[in-house]
């Protein structure tokens, strides 16, 4: 897989039930057999990334649309009953070992290395995890994946750890200094979208997380963090170093989406915009 320019990798940004699209980005991939050297997601994006890597398509659109209303996946009642508004034994437990199996073993055998993207709570920062297996190393896969506020966070090997997107949203950058320089890119918003100011947030994490200053401090630079690595992305795909695939049109979804319809509908837009890349995505990958 790797080529001229070095590894090729693959950064997946989240965004909860946002990103249904980008499992139909990579059903289409599994599809048509296009793999890369590593893979690094963030909180959904990383959910559905290690479904990539173990080479289960279909797995993340069917089991979202089976439990997108059970009150056990992703709800009030879960966050009310547990303090996590994804419940942790059903999704990270009760899903991958019973109900939709995760292939461990195509995962641990994938040539493709995968890293999942956390924020440190006591330092402010990412944490890119190098994941070469999930059996032990599911508390990053969640940890990456809790939602401020609505989630506890986890410790794990002495590190507080929760939402990778409150650090490093699409970690293009970082993945590049690790040695990815070519890179597809699959964000979750239409081409133009900007992050905003959110004081309410900014008063949340000031009374939620007091004794995390540093972790205060990322939220309050989360909108220019953010847009800042949108800027990196156009450069980066101007000096040929990066190929973008996003929703062709805005997408009008709940975090905590219900609605099977919409679901559905999102999931086809991912793979739709992925079929009609394909082909400057293949000279992209063939450079």
């Amino acid at each position: 897989m790797s080529g001229q320019f070095g590894k090729r990798g693959l950064v997946l940004e989240g965004g909860a039930h946002r990103a249904i699209y980008t499992a139909g980005v990579l059903d289409v991939f599994l599809e048509r057999g296009i793999m890369f050297d590593g893979v690094i997601g963030v909180s959904a994006g990383a959910i559905h990334g290690c479904s990539f890597v173990s080479e289960q398509r279909g797995r993340n659109i069917g089991y979202t649309l089976k439990y997108a209303k059970d009150k056990r996946y992703m709800s009030l009642y879960s966050w009310l009953t547990t303090g996590n508004l994804v419940g942790e034994e059903f999704c990270y437990h009760d899903l991958p070992e019973k109900l939709f199996p995760f292939d461990h073993k195509t995962f641990e055998q994938s040539p493709t290395k995968f890293y999942v993207t956390c924020s440190n709570m006591e330092t402010g920062k990412a944490e890119y995890i190098y994941c070469d297996e999930l059996r032990t190393k599911m508390p990053y896969l969640r940890a990456s994946a809790s939602i401020p506020f609505l989630s506890h966070h986890s410790e794990i090997d002495g590190k507080k750890l929760l939402d990778g997107g409150v650090t490093d949203s699409i970690p293009l950058e970082a993945f590049q200094q690790m040695g990815y320089k070519h890179c597809v890119v699959v964000q979750t918003h239409a081409a133009g979208y900007a992050e905003k100011n959110y004081p309410l947030v900014n008063w949340l994490a000031k009374l939620c997380y007091k004794r995390y200053p540093e972790f205060i401090e990322a939220f309050k630079k989360l909108k220019e963090s953010y847009n800042k690595e949108l800027e990196y992305i156009e450069k980066a795909q101007q000096k040929g170093e990066a190929f973008v695939i996003r929703p062709s049109r805005h997408i009008k979804i709940s975090h905590t989406e219900k609605n099977l319809k919409i679901l559905r509908v999102v999931y086809q837009m991912g793979r739709a915009d992925a079929v009609k890349a394909l082909p400057k995505l293949r000279e992209f990958m063939q450079s």
